[in-house]
């Protein structure tokens, strides 16, 4: 009797490593094909719904890296990317770009406008959010959410020429600082300005769209976590402190390390629309360089190799702030 149960006992075991091992992805199964091609078969459904998200990346972020060897050929159009010569030396361009008198200029220009937007625009949708899931009135909190979130659907070239009229000599601010006196500013024509207009108006522009992710989060955070604080004595701010800042902490940190990702790529219609021949000491960005040089001067090989740069920055930065973020806390992207 007690072989038969330590056989049936040996025969479960055995029946268990089994099931377990078809589980794994790879491991082929009764009919010779692949755990993995199974998976796809059966949920093919779910991979036609991402097969336009594949195709579009696939399409218009990876197949035209092909034409980064640019950068470091002496390109010529009729010659296309294969037949144009290497240039020599091969970071001929680079060089060039490093060394112009313009680099520097166009570098502080562009880290200084990254770092002041992502300084003010990045709390802001946190900040919003947080105080839009404090208001008790749904109404006034959906009105509120509505507001906010609607400027983020005016086009970049609307928004500039709201900037324009709003901000000129006879515009509306000038004419509500008239009614206390004080002398038409012009704020277009001045460099110091430049940033400020582009940084707040920006803000106005993406900060309810932006809350958006994060007010989804808030909304899985437990009232009973609440209701046991207002308990033990919590002020709102507290709560909000202790309670809702820790519950969307990784979902903050994921977005700060794709902005700090990406703090090399202004809006390059917005730059070059606000681009005066009074502000271009300060509004000239790598984009805006970028597109002058490949288009209005034809020099394709060496505006390559400067877009070449400003992505290899980003690539640095990302890969960088997601190893401290690893380290220093349980979130990142890998």
């Amino acid at each position: 009797m007690t072989a038969t149960v330590d056989k049936r006992a040996a025969a479960r075991e055995r029946k268990h490593h089994r099931t377990m091992a078809d589980r794994l992805l790879g491991e082929r199964t009764a009919t010779g094909k692949r755990r993995n091609l199974l998976l796809i078969r059966k949920n093919k459904v779910l991979y036609l719904f991402i097969l336009p998200a594949f195709l579009y990346f696939l399409i218009f972020a990876y197949v035209p890296m092909y034409g980064v060897q640019i950068a470091f050929k002496d390109f010529v159009a009729t010659k296309g990317f294969m037949d144009s010569a290497w240039a020599d030396p091969l970071f001929k361009h680079f060089q060039t770009f490093f060394s112009s008198v313009n680099f520097w200029n166009i570098l502080r220009n562009t880290l200084g406008l990254s770092l002041y937007y992502l300084a003010v625009s990045f709390p802001a949708p946190i900040i919003l959010a947080l105080m839009i899931n404090e208001v008790k009135n749904t109404k006034f909190k959906k009105a509120v959410q509505n507001i906010t979130y609607m400027p983020y659907f005016i086009s970049t070239v609307v928004l500039v020429g709201m900037v324009d009229l709003f901000f000129a000599r006879t515009g509306l601010v000038n004419n509500i600082l008239g009614l206390f006196g004080v002398e038409p500013i012009m704020f277009l024509m001045k460099d110091s300005m430049f940033n400020d207009l582009y940084v707040w108006s920006g803000v106005w522009q993406a900060t309810g769209y932006g809350a958006v992710i994060y007010i989804a989060a808030l909304a899985g955070v437990s009232p009973d976590l609440h209701e046991a604080a207002t308990i033990d004595g919590a002020t709102r701010f507290q709560r909000i402190l202790h309670i809702n800042l820790p519950a969307i902490m990784p979902t903050i940190v994921i977005m700060l390390i794709m902005s700090v990702g990406g703090i090399m790529n202004l809006s390059f219609e917005k730059v070059l629309l606000m681009q005066t021949d009074s502000n271009l000491m300060v509004s000239e960005v790598i984009s805006t360089y970028v597109y002058k040089l490949g288009i209005q001067k034809a020099q394709y090989s060496l505006s390559t190799a400067v877009g070449l740069f400003n992505n290899v920055i980003n690539l640095i930065l990302l890969v960088t702030v997601n190893k401290i973020s690893r380290r220093i806390s349980e979130n990142s992207l890998w």
